[in-house]
């Protein structure tokens, strides 16, 4: 039995989806590979289709990566096979490796570092890089990228304080666009004692000229009207859940959990910034 689920998220770019979709599960064979379609339409389909959620309204506006996560997740587990894997890790279609021998690399941290439950790979061009330099892993209280692993444990942990649903089973769904849930869900983990981490041991980056070029293909804002709706209606939906005013509010939320984590477990201080 394979140990992970693999979930991409494609909206109308099956070329691209399909050609990720096909290095990945080459160089993974300890991966299942499931794509998910956030209301493409039928012509532009992955050929890898795992599920299409194709509702009127995910038509129109699709779901976004973390309610496309919520999504997979809940799919995996009516389906009864949420509990057949140890990890999940979730990228969105642009996503470009290097070397796309990538999962066994990601799953053997996580094996080495039993409270780590949410683990990115770095980015070439994020500052975290200059932190981690030959350590191979620290642990964050700020992260932001669009592929990730998470634990399976750390995910049924969250079971006990919320029902798991298609809107919300990992993230808070009523949050859109996704601005501040990465520093929710790791506020979640630190006070859970739990860690998430950021890895050098693999890079990834984003071909960001698909959003540029490809938004009405895809069926979406351009980017600057994206990102400024991101913002907008995260911070609204900040302000009503945690009453914060700004992202840095919110990051001194995490930031206290972050450091109390490393209070209960001074013997994993090598690991924090």
């Amino acid at each position: 039995m394979k140990n992970v689920a693999t979930i991409i998220v494609n909206r109308n770019l099956p070329k691209i989806t399909d050609n990720l979709y096909l290095k990945l599960k080459k160089n993974n064979p300890v991966s299942d590979f499931f794509v998910l379609e956030s209301g493409s339409d039928k012509k532009k389909i992955s050929k890898f289709c795992t599920w299409h959620a194709d509702s009127k309204k995910i038509k129109k506006n699709g779901l976004r990566f973390t309610r496309a996560i919520n999504y997979a997740l809940y799919k995996l587990s009516i389906e009864k096979k949420f509990y057949n894997y140890k990890y999940f890790f979730f990228l969105t279609n642009d996503s470009v490796f290097k070397n796309y021998k990538i999962v066994s690399k990601l799953c053997d941290l996580f094996e080495k570092n039993k409270k780590l439950a949410i683990l990115y790979p770095c980015s070439k061009n994020w500052g975290e890089k200059k932190l981690i330099k030959k350590k191979k892993l620290m642990f964050f209280y700020y992260i932001q990228g669009n592929a990730f692993m998470v634990r399976k444990d750390f995910i049924t942990s969250l079971f006990e304080t919320a029902k798991p649903n298609k809107k919300n089973f990992l993230f808070d769904g009523s949050n859109f666009r996704g601005y501040g849930l990465e520093s929710e869900l790791i506020a979640k983990a630190y006070s859970n004692n739990w860690a998430a981490g950021i890895t050098n041991s693999v890079f990834v980056e984003h071909n960001e000229n698909l959003l540029l070029n490809s938004a009405e293909e895809i069926k979406t804002e351009g980017f600057d009207l994206s990102l400024k709706l991101y913002i907008e209606e995260g911070k609204k939906w900040m302000k009503k859940k945690y009453g914060f005013d700004s992202k840095w509010a919110m990051q001194m939320y995490v930031k206290h959990f972050y450091d109390k984590f490393f209070e209960f477990n001074p013997e994993l201080k090598k690991f924090k910034i």
